[in-house]
């Protein structure tokens, strides 16, 4: 049975999009069969991994809102192990559409419950909000990754995340854990940044990753050709990094191979 880990912070600009891409790639490269699911509207994962988002017809949106199969939308990477389902720009008026919809919060646990057993992991980006479609992958995940970059304010925002993640805990997703935050956007050789590492390993001690992402050129580059940076640069510091953040949760997770 697959394990489901959202990527959610409602913060832009701290890594998700990126972390949820090379996360996924790097768990394929140690040949656990991955699904990536882009749950965020601006569709960075789906153009990441090599799809245009504009010819793209049919997104878990649909399977949300008008029932279409899983299984008929999920497409293959150039990563082998790593399969895609994507996003679209219509995931917009996903929210709207899913107001009236009975059990709204739990329409993406559906969907994803077919397919759980296919995968060793299934991992969804999320948009930067907590709307229904966050609150959807919460209530569909087993855990979240909260990625939090090593800038000023980087604990901004934290306790209203860790709040509605109590929230979902209650009401809706009681089994969900905290995988970890994640810190992003490390530069060595600025104060602030080792100084927010110390903050924040501080206030969460254990939950925080031992793997640390730092901020990296080619780790940037890598979505406009589409493709992760394991395959764009398979040696620099940002692959490198990722693959231990994927050998870290697969340790954490004791994973038996779907197809092993």
């Amino acid at each position: 049975m697959g394990k489901v880990i959202a990527i959610a912070n409602q913060k832009g600009g701290v890594g998700k999009t990126t972390t949820a891409m090379n996360l996924a790639a790097s768990l394929a490269v140690l040949e656990y069969k991955t699904l990536v699911i882009d749950a965020d509207p601006q569709a960075n994962t789906t153009s990441g991994l090599g799809q245009d988002p504009k010819e793209i017809e049919t997104s878990i949106y649909e399977c949300m809102v008008d029932g279409i199969d899983i299984h008929s939308i999920i497409m293959p990477t150039s990563t082998d192990y790593l399969d895609m389902v994507p996003s679209h720009i219509d995931l917009v008026g996903a929210e709207v559409e899913m107001i009236n919809l009975e059990n709204r919060e739990e329409k993406m646990k559906e969907v994803i419950a077919s397919i759980k057993n296919l995968y060793d992991f299934i991992i969804i980006d999320c948009s930067p909000s907590l709307g229904l479609i966050t609150i959807n992958a919460l209530t569909a995940a087993d855990s979240v990754i909260i990625p939090v970059q090593c800038e000023y304010f980087a604990l901004e925002g934290l306790g209203k995340l860790l709040n509605t993640i109590k929230i979902i805990q209650t009401r809706l997703n009681p089994d969900l854990g905290i995988e970890g935050i994640l810190l992003t956007m490390y530069d060595v050789r600025l104060r602030l940044s080792n100084q927010v590492v110390e903050e924040v390993r501080m206030h969460f001690k254990d939950m925080v990753f031992q793997t640390i992402i730092p901020r990296n050129v080619r780790l940037s580059e890598s979505p406009s050709f589409g493709i992760p940076v394991v395959a764009f640069d398979a040696e620099g510091k940002g692959a490198i990094a990722y693959l231990n953040l994927a050998s870290e949760i697969a340790e954490k997770n004791n994973v038996v191979k779907v197809n092993g």
